[in-house]
């Protein structure tokens, strides 16, 4: 598996990451299978989340299984306040079986509020370093979807790590990776398949690997073929060839047309919609096989799709010029 340093934490890693979402989707048995064959495939970088479900418990029964020795275990949580932020830290080291957890994210800082909030005197940014210094978790990043929140985070100089999407569809980071490279911060790529929406999962993957300012790509994997298709890619990286390379960047072209990249111009809505969010909830029910889990969270939102006015607004700001309009309408369809 070729091995990646993973900016200042110097932590060696494999350029192939386990991505946590849909794990939780499996039973106990299955989870504790795939870490197995994670590690026999020379997988050692794990990533999940406190609001994926059981993901960090049946994760935390695979790495018990297998040899807390053998993993880099990075987790995260959407909490902005120190006492919150404190008792996820606990959760996720008690869920995952281990007295500490390689790197702890700051999960999905959508807002400078947000942001302004966790680096605040009671904010989570607090209790993460406390939780360093007693030696429970090792590194600090933060994951967004807002090229803005990362160049913050970049300014401020405090994360070990930054996660984001990347893939032939969405590149507006390679400059933002290029920066933290330089920086000697970890660059870890979520979203490597567009949410599931890029067909040719091998070319993508081999796309992002292209870039040498990445750390890690963190594919979701619940299937043992899954395991072995992502690693081998890792275990047997090629470079693409140019006729791979229009292939990919040829299906990047035909998502274009109705594509939400997260970019966040389209706000803010009128009616308090968090546009950007709508859809990747959207992606979880229509291309991870999550209808259940995306229904809950869509239930959860203060204000949901159908409430779109239709003014048009965000459909002026959008740099695609997607019809959000009318997919918002069918976000609400799928999940209302």
């Amino acid at each position: 598996m070729e091995k990646r340093i993973l900016g200042r934490t110097n932590l060696e890693i494999s350029a192939i990451g386990f991505g946590g979402i849909p794990i939780q989707k499996v039973d106990k048995e299955t989870a504790i299978e795939l870490i197995k064959k994670a590690k026999e495939e020379g997988i050692n970088f794990i990533d999940t989340a406190k609001i994926y479900g059981r993901s960090e418990e049946l994760i935390g029964y695979g790495v018990e299984e297998t040899g807390r020795e053998n993993w880099i275990l990075a987790t995260k949580s959407p909490e902005r306040d120190y006492d919150a932020m404190k008792k996820d830290i606990e959760r996720s080291l008690e869920l995952m079986k281990t007295d500490y957890i390689d790197l702890y994210q700051l999960h999905n800082v959508r807002t400078d509020d947000q942001y302004d909030k966790v680096m605040s005197e009671d904010g989570a940014l607090k209790a993460l370093k406390e939780a360093q210094k007693q030696g429970k978790i090792k590194h600090i990043g933060i994951t967004s979807h807002d090229l803005g929140i990362i160049e913050r985070a970049l300014d401020d100089d405090i994360f070990s790590t930054i996660q984001f999407p990347y893939n032939p569809v969405e590149t507006q980071a390679s400059e933002i990776f290029d920066r933290a490279h330089k920086m000697d911060v970890g660059v870890i790529v979520m979203k490597p398949v567009a949410g599931g929406a890029i067909r040719n999962v091998d070319l993508s993957l081999r796309f992002i690997l292209e870039n040498s300012n990445i750390s890690v790509v963190i594919p979701g994997m619940n299937e043992v073929k899954h395991i072995e298709s992502n690693a081998a890619i890792g275990n047997n990286y090629k470079p693409l060839t140019d006729e791979e390379r229009d292939i990919i960047l040829g299906e990047a072209k035909e998502l274009g047309t109705e594509f939400c990249r997260r970019c966040g111009y389209c706000a803010p809505c009128p009616q308090g919609i968090d546009i950007p969010v709508q859809f990747i909830v959207e992606g979880y029910y229509t291309r991870y096989d999550l209808k259940d889990w995306a229904k809950e969270r869509y239930a959860t939102f203060e204000h949901k799709a159908n409430e779109c006015v239709e003014c048009g607004i965000c459909e002026t700001r959008c740099p695609y010029d997607l019809p959000i309009r009318k997919m918002l309408k069918r976000v609400h369809k799928n999940l209302g």
